[in-house]
């Protein structure tokens, strides 16, 4: 179960945030996620609220700099988070068109056993 987060500066409109979403989801079901496992939160924050360096690693960014957040199950590869990353960028280069560089994805890895989908069970604990 990825648990995603797309954090972004305020002033952007519902297609604009949807767009983002499906390009997430979309990476993540090429990469081998089951297609109804989408759980987001999508926000938007003031200037002061989303603080970013706009050259680090000499990247360019920009105003319109996402921040992806995936929580997810400790067994994907190298090769495969390699691709989430690159489906990514790509997804939302086409649709809504963010630029490469303004894209940055963080991965948060968890055992299987720390999810409860509900009703405080553990599925996925053996």
């Amino acid at each position: 179960m990825p648990l995603v987060r797309i954090d972004i500066r305020k002033g952007k409109d519902a297609a604009y945030r949807t767009a983002l979403g499906h390009a997430v989801h979309d990476a993540l079901v090429a990469i081998g996620a089951p297609q109804d496992d989408r759980f987001q939160v999508i926000a938007e924050h003031d200037a002061a609220g989303l603080v970013y360096d706009p050259d680090y690693l000499g990247i360019h960014r920009t105003d319109d700099v996402v921040f992806v957040q995936i929580t997810f199950n400790d067994t994907r590869t190298l090769e495969q988070k390699k691709a989430l990353f690159k489906h990514i960028v790509e997804n939302m280069a086409r649709s809504p068109g963010v630029k490469p560089g303004d894209v940055l994805i963080n991965l948060v890895e968890v055992k299987k056993e720390n999810w409860s989908f509900g009703n405080g069970e553990m599925p996925y604990a053996t």
